[in-house]
């Protein structure tokens, strides 16, 4: 790989982009605090296990030291979907990345344009939208700025593909393509199980069997996250089912809760 990859961030996707860039050396992930720093890289190489042979999780230093990403070509912010707190961490970025480097976002809802005015480059600045799980997701959504330059946009595809995976440019609208169609259909399956009172398993299963979904609408929002999914579908405008909210508020999150739409009795299996 060309690009040494610097990912700003610990959760899922940030581990899983650094597993993804673990078949080469050079690349770096920061994490909040040590204990943040523990838990990625344990799961760096968990995924890297996973991916097979040729991936080395030594290959990617773990810190806490933010300055470590100096050192690094291709910047990847990788945290929650919250623009106050991507603005702090991307102006922080933005004073240690050097002048060469290309920024960017993993967000999956806000304005890839908005973020890169904060970043004070938009002309080294791209909407990386990587899909989790990234070790065995193939699509990343490349989403630009107007201020973007062609060798940022060379480079970004340049990354995906020493990455394994396939880009395809898009529109700077929220959502996307992917999540501007695939929410919708999630919290219809929603009203339709409140509806007619079937279990999520019942919706799932059909979803699986009769339109060869690897998972059912109701599993995935719990995969993904009630909270982070009732944000996105903020974000596009979707009619959001009010249960939602009322789990969110209750705590019950989905599987990182170990209780969602799926009763608390299924994670305890």
């Amino acid at each position: 790989m060309a690009e040494k990859l610097g990912i700003a961030g610990s959760g899922a996707i940030a581990t899983g982009l650094a597993a993804c860039a673990a078949s080469g050396p050079g690349h770096v992930l920061w994490a909040r605090s040590d204990a943040s720093a523990a838990r990625a890289t344990k799961a760096i190489a968990k995924a890297c296990e996973r991916l097979g042979e040729g991936y080395d999780p030594a290959n990617v230093s773990v810190t806490t030291d933010l300055l470590a990403l100096a050192n690094t070509t291709f910047v990847v912010e990788a945290i929650t979907e919250d623009m106050a707190l991507k603005r702090e961490l991307l102006s922080r970025v933005g004073e240690v990345a050097s002048g060469a480097a290309i920024l960017s976002t993993t967000t999956s809802s806000l304005s890839v344009g908005a973020v890169a005015c904060e970043s004070g480059v938009p002309e080294r600045f791209v909407g990386l939208h990587v899909f989790n799980p990234v070790p065995r997701m193939r699509l990343v959504e490349l989403a630009y700025p107007d201020e973007a330059s062609a060798a940022t946009r060379e480079r970004a595809h340049a990354l995906c593909e020493a990455l394994g995976k396939e880009a395809v440019e898009v529109p700077d609208i929220a959502g996307f393509v992917v999540n501007r169609l695939l929410f919708p259909y999630l919290f219809s399956a929603v009203d339709l199980m409140q509806e007619t009172g079937l279990p999520p398993a019942s919706i799932d299963t059909c979803m699986q069997l009769g339109a060869a979904h690897p998972m059912g609408p109701i599993a995935l929002l719990d995969y993904i996250g009630l909270d982070v999914s009732v944000a996105i579908g903020d974000a596009i405008g979707a009619n959001v089912p009010p249960s939602l909210r009322e789990l969110c508020a209750e705590g019950a999150l989905g599987r990182k809760a170990g209780q969602g739409l799926y009763p608390r009795e299924f994670y305890a299996r």
